[in-house]
């Protein structure tokens, strides 16, 4: 049978079918798609002495940078024989988010197995979500790479997650990677990491992040021009 994803001009119809999903821009959002994690993480911690950074084994399978607000998934431990019915809802999150969502699956004490597969990130990728982050691993990374949806991760193990781990709440909050994401939170994502931030402090959080973002950008050509970092951190005072 002919597997129309993979021949032809195929991929062109995938990119568009993609676009297409995507919502209308919103222009927070937007903010945090443009600015630097690392700013945002700074931020936080100067405007409100918090961590919103995930812990520094979260990783790209892929360079990639996007933001979104999360749906949250949460998956237990549990030895049993139900198959998928005791994780169903995973999959009912994704088929039920918005465009543009984050998908947040933590899975606990999940390192050893995959939470994310090929099968998922489809659903994903032409459902509209803007990435997916797993505190735990992921596998098919082959596909997944091949689909270019942004994943992020703290590792790669080729199990299963199914008759050993139960759902235990979809948009409830998690500790994700160290740090806690709510439903609806925005999560940032780049080659630097994921930093998540609560809904009701994105904008604020934002407002500094392209304050330090540009205060920076300023300071590479003072920098490159004077050959001084001191001099640099004594006009920008920034570090």
């Amino acid at each position: 049978m002919k597997r129309w994803w993979y021949l032809g001009a195929v991929p062109l119809v995938i990119l568009v079918g993609w676009a297409a999903a995507q919502p209308a821009a919103d222009p927070l959002i937007e903010g945090f798609r443009k600015v630097e994690v690392a700013s945002v993480a700074d931020a936080t911690e100067q405007l409100y002495g918090q961590r919103a950074y995930m812990a520094h084994d979260m990783r790209p399978l892929f360079k990639t940078k996007f933001a979104g607000p999360a749906v949250t998934v949460l998956l237990k431990k549990e030895e049993h024989k139900e198959g998928s019915a005791a994780s169903q809802g995973m999959l009912d999150a994704i088929d039920s988010a918005p465009p543009g969502s984050v998908y947040v699956m933590v899975l606990e004490n999940g390192l050893d197995y995959g939470g994310v597969g090929a099968l998922m990130v489809t659903a994903m990728k032409y459902r509209g979500l803007a990435g997916a982050i797993v505190d735990g691993s992921i596998r098919d990374t082959p596909q997944i790479t091949r689909l270019q949806f942004p994943v992020f991760s703290r590792g790669i193990a080729p199990s299963t997650t199914i008759n050993h781990f139960r759902l235990a709440g979809v948009n409830i909050p998690v500790n994700c990677a160290g740090v806690t994401v709510n439903a609806g939170d925005i999560i940032a994502a780049d080659e630097d990491g994921v930093v998540a931030v609560p809904k009701a402090r994105a904008a604020e959080v934002l407002k500094k992040a392209e304050e330090l973002d540009n205060t920076e950008h300023s300071m590479l050509p003072f920098i490159e021009k004077f050959k001084s970092l001191k001099e640099a951190v004594e006009k920008f005072g920034r570090i």
